[in-house]
């Protein structure tokens, strides 16, 4: 008599809910930080830096979306690398996107604490880490639909900066001057800055396992979530610059607050705080969505605790992978203040789209096929040695220590 096989996650997410996960990583707090630091690299570079990190982002995705396509499996680029280049190239991609991904877990729930009640950060981070565990426990159901009210409400914050500050009368449309000042290398950094902006579809692939008809479904919601999210980026850019020209919003650590305030409409700077603290929820819960899946598979392969690759067989969710992410999470966040010190987080997310590329380059061999994932290749490497020293060093360390890690344990017989 053969055992039941274990329960396995459900396939629930059709093309709407996949897109809103997306969007809910995508337009995050990233949008009412990053500007400020491209601004400061890229000076008057700042919307041809966007247009860089988004055509690298395209690269990305389409790379992504054909190989969740052919491996409908959750944990997304470990997957594609370990399938398509060996084991190792795999295990390096999840490694950096595991490691890399809970520190800024870390980093966003500090953030929602900063803007919720700045005066107990390190609390309100533990709380909402808490919180969105327990969603995401409850099955992916609830998450989604929580990601669907967070997207509403951010989008519709964003729409109000929008309108009030490009049709104030300090708006000036001679600000959106494109002209290189900080010339490329400033240009380069901004988009690395931005690129992060935009990495959010990951988590869509990453769920390979719970979406419904993934052969179709995830090739139309990556590139939708992704089109949205550039069109937000660079209504908020245009009408911040038009009001707060690259200087200006270089020198703001708050750039949609000063703007709104800047435009004459004080009022609004609480309402976009909100805002804020909301999207950086919304992130939090992508980002534990993300770690926890890539957790999983990596658990089944042996590369983590094999207990981790549970699922629970009520709520179909791989419980104890979020249980482990959450208080991981929560522990680095009640500790440590994390937000000025994950550059190689970014450095690590390179990394991963540069094994999701190559992984999507053995797709074909027709040479047009393969136009898309090289250019994406090289964008991530550019990007990745782009970024400010202290990243980079950083992200490499992350990287080399999994490395060595990965060759002990090869050598010690383990898989």
């Amino acid at each position: 008599m053969t055992s039941p096989s274990p329960p396995g996650l459900r396939r629930t997410l059709g093309v709407p809910d996949a897109v809103v996960v997306g969007l809910g990583s995508m337009i995050g707090a990233g949008v009412f930080s990053a500007l400020g630091p491209a601004a400061r690299a890229a000076g008057s570079g700042l919307l041809p830096g966007l247009a860089v990190a988004a055509v690298v982002a395209y690269c990305n995705a389409m790379s992504s979306a054909r190989l969740a396509a052919r491996y409908p499996q959750s944990g997304g680029t470990y997957v594609y690398g370990r399938e398509r280049l060996g084991a190792f190239w795999g295990y390096l991609a999840g490694w950096a996107f595991v490691v890399g991904k809970t520190a800024s877990c870390a980093a966003m729930a500090l953030t929602v604490g900063a803007y919720a009640w700045p005066g107990q950060a390190h609390a309100v981070a533990v709380a909402a880490v808490v919180a969105l565990t327990a969603v995401n426990y409850g099955g992916l159901q609830k998450s989604a639909l929580l990601t669907r009210v967070i997207v509403a409400v951010v989008l519709a914050v964003l729409a109000s900066v929008v309108v009030v500050c490009l049709t104030s009368g300090r708006a000036d449309a001679g600000r959106l001057d494109v002209g290189l000042s900080s010339g490329a290398g400033g240009v380069l950094q901004a988009a690395g800055l931005l690129f992060f902006a935009f990495a959010g579809y990951a988590r869509i692939a990453t769920l390979g396992e719970e979406v419904r008809d993934p052969e179709r479904t995830i090739p139309r919601a990556i590139p939708l979530a992704l089109g949205i999210a550039l069109v937000v980026y660079a209504c908020v850019a245009v009408a911040v610059l038009c009001v707060l020209g690259a200087e200006g919003l270089g020198r703001s650590g708050a750039p949609l607050t000063d703007a709104v305030r800047a435009a004459g409409v004080p009022g609004l700077a609480p309402v976009v705080r909100v805002g804020a603290a909301v999207a950086a929820l919304g992130s939090l819960l992508a980002l534990i969505l993300g770690v926890s899946r890539t957790t999983l598979a990596m658990a089944r392969d042996g590369h983590l605790p094999p207990a981790l690759a549970a699922v629970h067989p009520r709520f179909g969710v791989p419980h104890r992978a979020e249980l482990a992410v959450g208080a991981v999470v929560a522990v680095t966040a009640a500790s440590v203040d994390v937000r000025g010190a994950i550059g190689f987080s970014s450095f690590g997310v390179l990394v991963y789209y540069a094994v999701a590329n190559a992984s999507a380059w053995t797709l074909d061999t027709a040479r047009r096929a393969r136009v898309v994932p090289v250019v994406g290749l090289i964008g991530c490497a550019v990007l990745a040695f782009a970024l400010p020293l202290v990243s980079v060093a950083a992200g490499a360390a992350v990287v080399t220590a999994g490395a060595v890690a990965y060759a002990v344990r090869r050598r010690a017989g383990a898989p």
